[in-house]
């Protein structure tokens, strides 16, 4: 089997490697099924090619694609920079892609620089998220109940849907919870690998970066430990058995 290239954007160790492991457990997903890149430590390969990997999965970042250059950081805009430069032939050759959160901003930039903070920013928390039409018929969402909770939290959203692209999850707060592009490649709003544990970790790193008054992690980390959200990483299985093979 070849492996799948998992492309992390979170410069926080400790959220990045609870994010692996996660993508790990929930895809069902082994060490030496992945090749992990980590795009702030590391630049990608001048070798590297789409045809040595059964698909690419880029997780979330606190950065946002619609923010001024001249409010980045160095390393969010070189990350940045790295995971846009290989959409086009991601989506020239129809390749398999699963963007997590970060990355569905990444599709929407690419596919017509659709995404700002406009309409549609979600806070921290659960968001809920119902299939389409055609997202009950797409074999990513096989078994995905037509209505779920989700875990979100966004400062930037697709504000409409890209061409050439297929609306397959919606949300009262956040109308493109998930897209596709082609046949294969695709994105989401929510975090699909998230669970309570792992979003309180994320709560306390990023309670000073504008997401929420500090002052409410407490209170944001009770609420995702009582909320029922499981369905989501189903969509990670889903696009790992997919394209394993």
């Amino acid at each position: 089997m070849k492996p799948f290239l998992i492309l992390q954007l979170r410069p926080e160790t400790e959220a990045s490697d609870d994010e692996f492991q996660a993508i790990l457990r929930k895809g069902g997903l082994s060490m030496s099924d992945v090749h992990r890149i980590r795009l702030d430590q590391q630049s990608l390969p001048d070798d590297l090619r789409l045809e040595n990997y059964a698909g690419v999965i880029v997780g979330g970042g606190p950065g946002c694609v619609s923010d001024p250059e001249d409010r980045k950081t160095p390393v969010e805009a070189r990350i940045e920079a790295a995971v846009l430069g290989l959409m086009p032939e991601i989506t020239a050759r129809d390749f398999p892609f699963l963007g997590c959160c970060y990355g569905i901003g990444i599709l929407g930039h690419h596919l017509g620089r659709v995404v700002s903070k406009d309409k549609y920013s979600e806070p921290v928390g659960t968001s809920a998220c119902s299939l389409t039409e055609a997202g009950l018929a797409d074999p990513v969402l096989a078994g995905l109940p037509e209505r779920f909770d989700a875990f979100v939290g966004h400062k930037e959203a697709v504000q409409h849907l890209p061409e050439d692209c297929v609306h397959l999850i919606s949300s009262p707060a956040c109308p493109f919870q998930m897209i596709r592009h082609g046949r294969n490649v695709y994105a989401t709003q929510f975090h699909p690998e998230a669970d309570s544990d792992g979003f309180e970790v994320r709560i306390n790193i990023y309670k000073h970066r504008g997401y929420f008054p500090p002052e409410d992690a407490d209170r944001l980390i009770a609420m995702c430990r009582a909320a029922d959200v499981h369905a989501p990483e189903l969509v990670l299985r889903n696009f790992v058995a997919r394209y394993r093979a």
